[in-house]
C-alpha cells in the first residue's frame, strides 16, 4: 500500500498554477490552507460525511462513490444558493480490504477521477484534506460564496407561498433497490440516480432572489419538508399526485410504492422551495434555460402541519434510527 504522503502527492493535490485564479492564496500541501474569498460575498460551509455500507455499497465502483461523496455535499450548497468554490476531504481507507498494491492504487485512481471531475464541473478546488488508515468512510467540507444577505434559508416560506421541487423524485430509493436486486450498470436511470447524484448548483443560484426558502432533499421529500415547516413556522398542503417520479421508478416499484419511494425515500438531492405565486412562472423559466423542471406539489398554510399524506408515508432517513433508507 502507498505511504500517506505518497497517496496525498500522487492522487489528491491540485495544480498549483491553478491557484491564482481560484481565490487561493495557499493550497494543498501544508498544515492549513489560505483562502480569498471575493469582496461582498458570505462564506458558505458546509460538510457531509459517507460512510461504506451506510451512504454507499461497499462495492460500488470508485469512481462513483468519488463522485458521490462530493456531490451530497455540494448540494447544501445549491440548497443555500450559493456558488461552490473550494472543498476539503478526509478519506479513511481500509488498505487490508485490497489483495494487491495494485487492486489499492487502481480503486484510488478511479475514485480520484470521480471526486475530480466533479471539482472541475462546478469549479471546486481541493484545498487539502487528510489520509488515514481504517473502515472506509469520506468526510467532503464544501466552501462556497454567496451576495452578502442573500443566501436561502429554510425560515423564510409564509403562508400562501407554492411549494415546488427541482427535477424528478424518488430515484434515488429506487436506484438503491435496483442495486439490491443486482443490477451494476450505472446507465441505468434509477442506479445513476442513487450512484451519480447531481448537485444543482446552477438551479439555486438562479433561484436565490426568488425562492423564499429552501433545502435539498436529502432524507426524503416529507422529512426535508418537516425541516423547512419547522423553520419556517408554517403548514403545508400537498398534492401527491402532482410529485414528479424519476424515470423509471412507477414501472420498477408500481404507483403506490413509487410515491412512497418520492415521499420518503431520501437521497434525491433536488431542491424544495417556496416561492410567492407571481414568481413561480419567472422560476421556471429560468430553469428550463439549465435544463431543470420545477414542479408545483402544494402550498404552505398557516396551520400546522401536512397535510394530503397519509401519516405513516410522514418518515424518511435518520441516522441511528434504525431504519434504512
Amino acid at each position: 500500500m502507498l505511504g500517506e504522503f505518497e497517496l496525498i502527492q500522487r492522487y489528491f493535490m491540485s495544480p498549483q498554477e491553478a491557484h491564482a485564479t481560484a481565490g487561493i492564496a495557499l493550497g494543498n500541501g501544508d498544515d492549513a490552507a489560505l483562502l480569498v474569498p471575493q469582496a461582498g460575498q458570505q462564506l458558505v460551509v458546509s460538510v457531509d460525511t459517507s460512510v461504506v455500507n451506510v451512504h454507499f455499497p461497499h462495492d460500488a465502483p470508485a469512481h462513483a462513490i468519488g463522485h458521490r461523496a462530493l456531490a451530497v455535499a455540494l448540494s447544501d450548497l445549491a440548497a443555500m444558493g450559493a456558488s461552490a468554490r473550494w472543498c476539503v476531504m478526509s478519506l479513511t481507507l481500509n488498505h487490508q480490504a485490497f489483495s494487491a498494491r495494485s487492486a489499492a492504487e487502481q480503486w484510488l485512481a478511479a475514485y480520484a477521477e470521480g471526486f475530480h471531475a466533479l471539482c472541475q464541473q462546478h469549479a471546486t478546488a481541493l484545498v487539502g484534506g487528510d489520509v488515514t488508515s481504517g473502515t472506509l468512510a469520506i468526510g467532503v467540507t464544501v466552501m462556497g460564496e454567496v451576495p452578502a444577505g442573500k443566501a436561502l434559508t429554510r425560515s423564510g416560506a409564509h403562508p400562501g407561498d407554492i411549494v415546488a421541487v427541482t427535477g424528478a423524485l424518488g430515484g434515488g430509493a429506487g436506484g438503491l433497490m435496483r442495486w439490491r436486486q443486482g443490477e451494476r450498470e450505472l446507465a441505468d436511470p434509477l442506479l445513476a440516480r442513487y450512484l451519480l447524484p447531481q448537485p444543482r448548483l446552477a438551479a439555486g443560484e438562479a433561484l436565490r432572489d426568488l425562492a423564499t426558502a429552501a433545502l435539498d432533499i436529502s432524507d426524503g421529500l416529507l422529512a426535508d419538508l418537516a425541516h423547512l415547516r419547522n423553520a419556517s413556522q408554517v403548514g403545508c398542503a400537498l398534492d401527491v399526485d402532482a410529485i414528479p417520479l424519476a424515470e423509471g421508478l412507477q414501472e420498477a416499484l408500481g404507483l403506490d410504492a413509487a410515491r412512497k419511494a418520492a415521499l420518503s425515500g431520501g437521497d434525491d438531492y433536488e431542491l424544495l422551495v417556496t416561492l410567492a405565486p407571481e414568481h413561480v412562472e419567472t422560476a421556471r423559466q429560468r430553469l428550463a434555460k439549465l435544463g431543470v423542471s420545477l414542479t408545483v406539489i402544494g402550498r404552505c398554510t398557516d396551520t400546522p402541519g401536512v397535510t394530503g399524506v397519509a401519516p405513516s408515508d410522514n418518515e424518511g432517513w435518520q441516522h441511528f434510527s434504525g431504519v434504512a433508507p
